[in-house]
């Protein structure tokens, strides 16, 4: 069978199994030269499997179907083999060693030598040379843990380029980045498309992918359910939602009815935080206020202070030194423990459910009733049977996805990672819960369902207090918004007022 000259990758029938789950099931995915072509579907679709195939991660006799890359057919066995061959694939979990400088980090395993020994004065000029082709305004000897994720996204573009890559390969690039590295890497990808490298774009933010997509193709559960031709004509987000969850959502924010508000919950007067381990203040008499079945969003870029004013309400558990007032339930509050904040009935769900959220080597009813195991003490012990009932209630309330509640959390997909973060803050029974981007690097599906959930809870009268990086999602979630910039509150919305440039121009304020 001859291959079209058009196509860089032909990927047939590609098939892949683990114990009890087919992953991958005859899989078709054709990428022509030269395009940016996005693969999307929901959290376990297989899209991410699709492309360890194809890096080597899972190597040649570990899947079935065949792999054809410029013309031949791979049979790639390591990542090494791929990357030889001009695949480079970028993980969501970026690949960098945090305490070498930049340049050693571009050039790390493929480092430029001269008579056996590190060529440095060459590895410094060249890594030069690849950072301003990728745009990355920084210092190539800055250690990388010490500049933003959005520099270390282009970092790792950055050494991709360096190994002469003609096939990139990015998964969810943009999941934790702002809206300005947004659009700088979207624009960066552009300029690799006019200089022949052909892009392979993992997203589930549907308007960047209709923004730049010249093809789409969708998996579900596996399978190939159909490719797009994004240049043809304009593929509609609802279109790709329908072929995604294999339903149609009218609406990606489910409505809530008869919306009543109880008096308020929670409120911050005055609040200011000093950071020490900056040096700075960090937040500026900030006053905000939650009412009982409220959803209150909090929007503002990155660094405007967001994150750190939901942890210095939580335990502040970074020990800032704060000033101001705390009300909860309307009275005086000074929760100087995350302990004190659980008993106050404030929760607190991270931005990073892997790195601080979750403990991902062990089960779900592990994480479920770990937030306070009190409930269930019998004597010094905890009572495990106690505990597999409350676990299997809040399985089932949140509608996770699991063989059962004894399936370890790393093997679950995103989507259904953070149904368990919100299931073991909602295990103490909290009045006030605060989401940290809830549904970041989730799909559409699993998105909604999230959303359902959030509106069940205040509709039960619990609190909400959603700080998103989506401005739609800020949009279609909330009652009310408070926008911050640089550490204080600019502006409050009623969110039937609120639009994406209202709450720009405030963000920017």
């Amino acid at each position: 069978m001859s291959v079209d000259e058009d196509y860089i990758l032909v990927m047939d029938g590609i098939g892949k199994e683990f114990p009890g789950v087919k992953a991958l099931d005859n899989v078709n995915f054709r990428v022509k030269r030269g395009e940016i072509h996005c693969l999307v579907g929901e959290n376990g679709a297989g899209k991410s499997t699709l492309m360890k195939v194809l890096s080597g991660v899972y190597g040649y006799g570990t899947y079935s179907g065949r792999i054809v890359y410029n013309g031949e057919e791979q049979r790639f066995k390591s990542t090494a083999d791929s990357e030889k061959a001009g695949i480079g694939i970028i993980y969501q979990e970026l690949a960098l060693v945090p305490d070498l400088p930049i340049n050693e980090n571009i050039f790390f395993g493929h480092e430029l030598t001269r008579r056996g020994l590190v060529d440095w004065n060459e590895t410094a000029t060249r890594a030069q040379a690849v950072l301003d082709r990728v745009g990355a305004d920084v210092n190539p000897q800055t250690l990388v843990r010490n500049v933003s994720v959005g520099v270390q996204q282009l970092v790792e573009i950055a050494k991709a380029l360096s190994k002469n890559v003609k096939l990139l390969v990015l998964d969810e690039p943009t999941a934790a980045l702002s809206e300005d590295d947004c659009a700088h890497l979207l624009g960066l990808l552009r300029e690799l498309k006019d200089e022949g490298i052909t892009c392979v774009l993992i997203s589930h933010k549907l308007r960047e992918v209709q923004a730049i997509a010249d093809t789409i193709t969708v998996l579900r559960d596996g399978k190939t359910i159909i490719s797009m031709d994004a240049t043809a004509r304009r593929i509609e987000q609802p279109e790709i939602v329908k072929h995604m969850v294999g339903r149609e959502i009218t609406d990606v924010f489910p409505k809530r009815h008869g919306i009543t508000f109880g008096e308020v919950f929670f409120e911050l007067r005055n609040w200011t935080v000093y950071d020490p381990a900056k040096g700075r203040e960090i937040l500026h008499n900030i006053n905000i206020n939650v009412r009982r079945g409220e959803i209150v969003g909090i929007a503002g870029l990155l660094g405007a202070g967001r994150t750190e004013m939901a942890l210095s309400v939580f335990g502040n558990t970074p020990h800032y030194n704060i000033t101001g007032e705390m009300y909860v339930n309307g009275k005086p509050a000074q929760l100087t423990s995350s302990e004190k904040a659980i008993k106050a009935k404030v929760a607190y769900a991270t931005e990073d459910r892997k790195r601080n959220g979750l403990i991902l080597i062990q089960d779900i009813k592990f994480n479920t009733t770990l937030t306070d195991l009190r409930q269930l003490a019998a004597g010094p012990f905890v009572d495990e049977q106690e505990e597999v009932v409350a676990a299997q209630k809040l399985f089932d309330d949140v509608d996770i996805r699991a063989r059962s509640i004894d399936q370890i959390v790393g093997t679950l997909s995103g989507g259904n990672q953070q149904k368990v973060s919100l299931a073991k803050w909602l295990f103490p029974k909290p009045e006030l819960l605060i989401l940290d981007e809830p549904t970041r690097g989730i799909d559409v599906g699993a998105k909604y369902e999230i959303y359902t959930i959030m509106n069940q809870l205040v509709a039960q009268g619990m609190s909400i207090i959603m700080i998103s990086s989506e401005l739609p999602e800020i949009m279609g979630m909330s009652d009310r918004i408070y926008v911050m910039s640089e550490g204080t509150i600019t502006d409050e919305l009623d969110a039937a007022e609120a639009t994406e440039e209202k709450i720009m121009h405030m963000a920017l304020a």
